[in-house]
């Protein structure tokens, strides 16, 4: 028995060693699985290999009808970077519309081995062609979502359930209770800042005298401010209605570029509304009209101001509700966007119920008004920026912001007077926030044009690590390699690449890899998949981490894939 539980442990440690080890023959495309399942399209990937959540992706490119891909599963851990990952398998569910004969689906996924050597391959996208019949349409997603497949066990450890129930809008959908809670809580708080605009603000006492809610008593007041409020959820949640069948229409347009560009350009214009550069207003005969003679005491009276109380208040109100419309469309359903509109009623409908209750008065509007109105202003152009950053370029996505923020500055009053120490601070505010728009238009110039402007960030550990590498130059280190008489150490990287960030912290810095590097080569680090892809090709990289020796003249002497042991590393470096 002793000698057969020695040979069972010595098994079991041999299992695990090699269970540590990333397997070198994985092909990232033949090791892959595709298959389409119940109304899902499932990605599955051997022991030993993860795939990133950041580059999932379903599509359909071409041919009659629409896709509408759904909320993706939890992931199951997080790598190096911190990025979802998942094993075993994935199953990422769809639905569609108008969709006929055979349906040509895109897959967009990047596997990555574990384990001592373990690599990440750069995102590849293969296709699959599905029998329209079998792609469900919207009213069965739900249906066939409970029906998706389980992922298999993993070394007879079940692994977590990564199959989330399949969303009838298109991503990102809020398939949870609490996605919706901070949605109704975002709309509450928008109807309560849409109530203290300019244009609706000083209305709020003389609209509460009209319907008679000032002059009753505490109960009769809060009957009517009630029925009034109630009258404009009536309107406001019409729209919710509106947006949320314009949501399931549109279904998968919503995360493409045709559709999320003009978006970005209304969110822009309705800041720049509040910014006070032009008025969305109704023409003055609708006005007229919408408002009448005046007369509306009572309930009804009420009900009726609460009606079209929502139009007379467009100008204001217009950019706070056009923002919740526009991500009803994009995100929601139709009852969530009724509900989301219902509670911006509310919000907006707070000061109304607290004069018309309790007869209050509330502080005069002045510059603070007009200040809290620029800065709602300032968040939905943040918005604008927000909504397309996963479609513009990197330098892009800095260069608005850079310009977010610059605008920031003027709302706080950067180039105005303050005399007192609340603007003094305000100022100091709008200061830093002119200098972080400046250093975000540095790193977009250094991404548009690949150039090094400022010093990089990291971990201390990194830059000591890093201190005397070349950055990018292959050229250059073979010129300063050939005039010291030394090899080239090429350390082949992505930004994206978590076994590189792992090569970074835990192999560079070691002291007997560092001694071994400054007295026998140049060391250089290369983005080839960013910075220069030029390289890709020439020092054929099909995955990430990848460390070259060459010689002075360019030439290849050998190779070694994934993250690596110091001492891994340093015998390799001595061919050993």
């Amino acid at each position: 028995m002793r000698t057969l539980a020695v040979f069972v442990l010595s098994l079991s440690l041999a299992v695990s060693a090699w269970a540590q080890k990333a397997d070198p023959n994985f092909d990232p495309k033949k090791d892959v699985s595709l298959r389409f399942e119940k109304g899902a399209v499932v990605v599955g990937v051997p022991v030993g290999v993860h795939l990133k959540a950041s580059f999932m992706a379903v599509a359909k490119k071409e041919g009659p009808g629409t896709l509408k891909v759904g909320k993706l599963p939890p992931t199951t851990e997080k790598d190096e970077l911190g990025d979802g990952i998942w094993h075993g398998m994935v199953a990422v569910p769809v639905s569609g519309e108008g969709l006929s004969g055979k349906v040509r689906l895109y897959v967009t996924y990047q596997p990555c081995t574990e384990g001592e050597g373990g690599v990440c391959y750069a995102p590849a996208t293969r296709w699959m062609d599905v029998d329209s019949a079998l792609i469900p349409a919207s009213a069965l997603a739900e249906k066939s979502a409970a029906k998706l497949p389980k992922p298999p066990p993993e070394n007879g450890v079940e692994v977590p359930k990564p199959v989330a129930t399949l969303a009838v809008a298109s991503q990102p959908a809020p398939a949870s209770d609490r996605g919706l809670s901070w949605a109704l809580l975002v709309a509450f708080g928008y109807g309560l800042a849409a109530s203290l605009t300019p244009c609706v603000y000083p209305m709020i006492p003389i609209t509460m005298a009209i319907v008679g809610a000032r002059s009753s008593g505490m109960l009769k007041g809060f009957l009517l401010s009630l029925t009034l409020v109630l009258g404009m959820a009536v309107t406001y949640t019409t729209l919710g209605v509106v947006a949320g069948l314009s949501g399931a229409a549109f279904g998968a347009a919503v995360q493409k570029p045709a559709f999320l560009i003009p978006v970005s350009l209304l969110f822009a214009a309705f800041a720049f509304s509040l910014f006070g550069a032009f008025e969305i207003a109704l023409p003055a005969g609708l006005a007229a009209r919408l408002q009448g003679d005046g007369s509306r005491k009572g309930f009804g009276g009420a009900f009726l101001m609460g009606l079209v109380l929502g139009p007379l208040a467009a100008p204001c109100v217009g950019p706070f509700l056009g923002t919740v419309l526009v991500n009803i469309a994009q995100h929601q359903g139709v009852v969530s966007g009724a509900l989301q509109l219902f509670v911006f009623a509310l919000g907006m409908g707070v000061l109304f119920m607290a004069v018309g209750t309790f007869n209050a008065a509330l502080p005069k509007s002045g510059e603070w008004l007009v200040r809290f109105k620029q800065i709602m202003g300032l968040v939905v152009l943040g918005f604008a920026a927000w909504n397309v950053r996963f479609i513009v370029p990197t330098w892009a996505n800095f260069a608005l912001w850079s310009f977010v923020l610059l605008t920031g500055s003027a709302v706080f009053g950067l180039f105005e007077s303050a005399d007192d120490m609340v603007g003094q601070m305000r100022k100091g505010f709008a200061a830093l926030l002119l200098a972080v728009a400046l250093i975000l238009a540095l790193r977009s110039t250094e991404s548009a044009f690949g150039v090094d402007l400022l010093p990089r960030g990291g971990a201390p550990a990194m830059v000591e690590a890093h201190a005397g590498w070349l950055e990018q130059d292959l050229e250059g280190a073979l010129s300063k390699a050939k005039a010291e008489r030394k090899l080239v150490i090429v350390d082949i990287y992505a930004e994206w690449c978590a076994q590189c960030k792992e090569l970074d912290e835990k192999t560079w810095p070691e002291a007997g890899v560092k001694q071994w590097l400054a007295q026998n080569a140049v060391s250089i680090r290369i983005d080839t998949d960013a910075k220069r892809p030029d390289l890709a090709e020439k020092l054929q990289i099909r995955s990430y981490p990848t460390v070259l020796l060459l010689d002075a003249d360019g030439k290849e002497l050998k190779r070694i894939l994934g993250y690596q042991k110091p001492e891994t590393m340093k015998a390799w470096f001595e061919g050993k």
